[in-house]
């Protein structure tokens, strides 16, 4: 078991992991899918091509992508060697190929050529599992669902709210711990907060505003200057929000040590 599973309450665990979720808020204002999509059709495609892939690369195909195969009738009667050459750089090409033509195939055959809105449904197309349906779910049909991607996953485990590796099992375990309507953007802040702090070799621990309560904290860089070096905001407003985020925690915990001394003082005052 990790440090915090060992000694926290149920009750515990649930008030911690509730307010790392407050915090990743206020540092995530901006949290969302970093995939671009305009429909469910364009959105399940770019999470298929997302496999082992980063989201900005995967951003630089699809406009090209997208222009080209507008509807699934498009993509069921695509030819395989231009669709493969489209989306070449995004790697494993051939896979992801097959996996949309047969996408767009079942999608006429089976759902109109509409992307259905059901978990059920969607887990039956092909190159769709759980973590696809969950993001196509929560950004295309305001269905809440937690994305176990691998940045989630890394998470949950440092922060302590889960042992599991099955994917499956990290969902309804942590969807346990959270009321439903959070589960969308709460998905969305973990992984933020996995590629621009949280790294997987080397988290900045000592910059990282969540340190306090991280039973995993001192896992990476723990010097506060070289840590501040291994921060990634992607933006001007994510910096701020870091930026305000640790300027109040240092304001707090300079009065909480200011308060221990005046207590201090006032208790060695009184002794006779």
């Amino acid at each position: 078991m990790t440090r915090a599973q060992g000694t926290e309450s149920r009750v515990a665990l649930v008030r911690r992991a509730r307010k790392i979720n407050r915090l990743l808020a206020e540092l995530y204002p901006d949290a969302h899918c970093e995939l671009d999509f305009e429909s469910p059709l364009q959105l399940i495609v770019a999470v298929i091509l997302s496999a082992q892939c980063t989201d900005v690369r995967v951003n630089q195909v699809t406009p090209a992508l997208f222009a080209r195969y507008k509807t699934a009738e498009d993509y069921a009667s695509a030819e395989r060697i231009e669709l493969e050459e489209l989306i070449r750089s995004t790697g494993f090409f051939r896979n992801k190929a097959a996996s949309i033509l047969g996408l767009g195939r079942e999608l006429c055959d089976r759902f109109g050529g509409e992307v259905p809105g059901r978990i059920e449904d969607l887990v039956s197309l092909p190159g769709v599992g759980r973590k696809t349906a969950n993001v196509v779910l929560g950004n295309a049909f305001d269905v809440p669902g937690l994305t176990v991607d691998t940045h989630f996953g890394r998470l949950v485990r440092r922060f302590g709210w889960t042992e599991l590796e099955d994917p499956v099992k990290v969902e309804h375990a942590i969807g346990e711990l959270f009321p439903r309507s959070e589960w969308t953007l709460l998905s969305h802040r973990l992984i933020f907060h996995g590629r621009r702090i949280c790294h997987s070799r080397r988290p900045a621990c000592g910059a990282c505003p969540l340190a306090s309560l991280c039973p995993s904290f001192g896992t990476g860089e723990m010097d506060p200057v070289k840590a501040e070096a291994l921060l990634k905001p992607a933006s001007a407003r994510e910096a701020a929000a870091l930026a305000q985020v640790r300027k109040q925690q240092a304001a707090e915990a300079k009065t909480r040590v200011t308060t221990q001394r005046r207590a201090k003082v006032e208790v060695e005052v009184t002794q006779p």
